[in-house]
């Protein structure tokens, strides 16, 4: 590692940024430094509008993608280097309003039921079941489990916060039976050994790549026809809580969501809402001549 690279991995960790946060904005110097073939700091101002350009107008990166790569970018040479370059304050990635990709309860049974080994499909189940991001999912610990109060602890989610969701009972039951497969003393997901065994001597949890690999595969067996991704049994989760008529504050404390606003998304995804929507909508125009 050279020490311009861990000099800006001192800086995020500084900030307190998160492991993934850092690792996706050095990443994104490395890529800047890779196209050009020199190291980042030799390159001006100039070639990065130009590779930005590059990004936007040849690769069509997604927005997400653009902005990620525009922070990271953006950290290093204005926090790393101190460098205050006008370029970086001009560039915007595109703003994209999607819906998120929600399956319906029957088609999350339907997914899980696909997965055939038994330690994504708990960290899958248990993701759904309390709302996880997939990070926070691998990483959970024995210690997150309370099963006094049947909640569990999802320590350092998005924004450095901590945050309580309810435990499910047959939640409880699959982790603790689980756990009696590996005893590890700290992760309830350990990774695996080349041979799949699970060691209790894992010094980190299980691969995010692994884990989305296996979600792929078991969308493709269901046959469910729609670009769901891990994430999606999260606003899955959210949304069949509005369905069942919790109350859309509660569901915003339960994801760790900072604003009601990126709570209330969900309220476009309720087929109740949706129903009673189109109710209304019909008897008002019921009686109306065409």
């Amino acid at each position: 590692m050279t020490a311009l690279r861990q000099r800006m991995i001192e800086d995020l960790q500084l900030r307190g940024l998160s492991t993934m946060t850092q690792t996706c904005y050095v990443r994104a110097v490395r890529q800047l430094a890779e196209h050009y073939g020199k190291p980042p700091d030799l390159i001006s101002e100039e070639e990065v509008r130009q590779y930005f350009l590059y990004l936007k107008t040849v690769k069509h990166v997604a927005p997400n993608t653009f902005g990620v790569d525009l922070a990271g970018i953006k950290f290093f040479y204005e926090h790393t280097l101190k460098r205050g370059w006008p370029a970086l304050e001009l560039m915007r990635p595109s703003r994209e309003r999607k819906l998120p990709v929600v399956l319906s309860i029957a088609e999350v049974h339907q997914l899980l039921g696909s997965i055939r080994q038994p330690r994504y499909q708990v960290c899958l189940s248990t993701i759904y079941a309390c709302g996880l991001r997939l990070n926070e999912g691998i990483h959970l610990q024995v210690r997150d489990i309370d099963s006094k109060q049947m909640v569990v602890h999802i320590r350092h989610g998005k924004g450095a916060k901590d945050r309580y969701a309810p435990l499910p009972h047959r939640t409880l039951e699959m982790l603790r039976q689980f756990w009696t497969t590996h005893r590890h003393p700290e992760w309830l997901f350990p990774e695996p050994t080349k041979d799949g065994i699970l060691p209790s001597t894992a010094s980190r949890p299980m691969c995010a790549k692994g884990l989305q690999n296996c979600f792929k595969a078991a969308l493709r067996a269901s046959g469910i026809q729609k670009e769901a991704t891990v994430h999606s049994l999260r606003h899955s989760y959210a949304t069949h809580l509005l369905e069942a008529g919790l109350d859309l504050r509660v569901i915003q404390a339960y994801l760790g969501h900072s604003s009601p606003q990126t709570t209330a998304i969900y309220t476009h995804l309720t087929r109740a809402t949706n129903e009673r929507a189109a109710d209304t909508i019909n008897r008002l125009l019921g009686d109306l001549a065409w």
